[in-house]
């Protein structure tokens, strides 16, 4: 097995930024939050450990990248940004999460929760769930593994029709498989930067 673990210095070079812009949010954090923020800085952080690679076909290997540092991300045009009209994520469920309607409200509330904390700042909330037959998308049986697959594109044109007025996002979650097109043989998830519409699956 492989690990990737950067540098002190690495990090410092990818994340701290001069752009006044960003200096200034940084001095508005609390003590609490900016010891959070400075916890990338810490080889030891628990928060921010390294990467171990099990395998070749290991998605950071199979799908190399280029690297981008925080001031690409944040200086990118392209990169949608929540306001005062669009600050809501909201969360669809598609089909059953769980053996029992108990373990899927569970699951969502987790899951509502966690993007809460990750999302610090904007309100989640949660649309009603769906069964697969409402969002009329493409659907398969996959050859190799015979699991049921339902196509990322359709649910992702699903849920642009479904997107509330003040939603910075709106993210589709099933436990059923996806695939993007006919040639691949599964996909984790999708999205649409423009349309601010992502899904995936467990």
């Amino acid at each position: 097995m492989q690990t990737i673990q950067h540098s002190e210095q690495t990090l410092k070079t990818a994340l701290i930024s001069k752009n006044p812009v960003l200096v200034s949010q940084y001095e508005k954090l609390d003590a609490g939050e900016q010891r959070l923020m400075n916890e990338a800085f810490r080889p030891t952080s628990g928060l921010f450990g390294p990467i171990t690679l099990h395998s070749q076909s290991d998605w950071i290997i199979s799908h190399p990248e280029a690297p981008q540092d925080f001031e690409e991300f944040f200086s990118d045009p392209y990169r949608k940004t929540p306001s005062p009209e669009k600050h809501s994520i909201y969360i669809q469920s598609i089909g059953s999460l769980g053996n029992t309607r108990i373990i899927s409200e569970e699951y969502i509330k987790w899951l509502k929760g966690y993007c809460e904390a990750f999302f610090y700042g904007l309100t989640v909330k949660l649309l009603e769930p769906v069964p697969v037959s409402a969002t009329r998308c493409s659907f398969r049986v996959n050859d190799n593994t015979q699991n049921l697959q339902i196509h990322a594109g359709d649910i992702l044109k699903y849920l642009k029709k479904k997107k509330p007025e003040d939603a910075f996002c709106v993210v589709g979650i099933t436990m059923i498989d996806l695939y993007p097109r006919d040639s691949w043989n599964f996909v984790f998830g999708q999205a649409s930067l423009t349309d601010g519409t992502s899904e995936m699956d467990r």
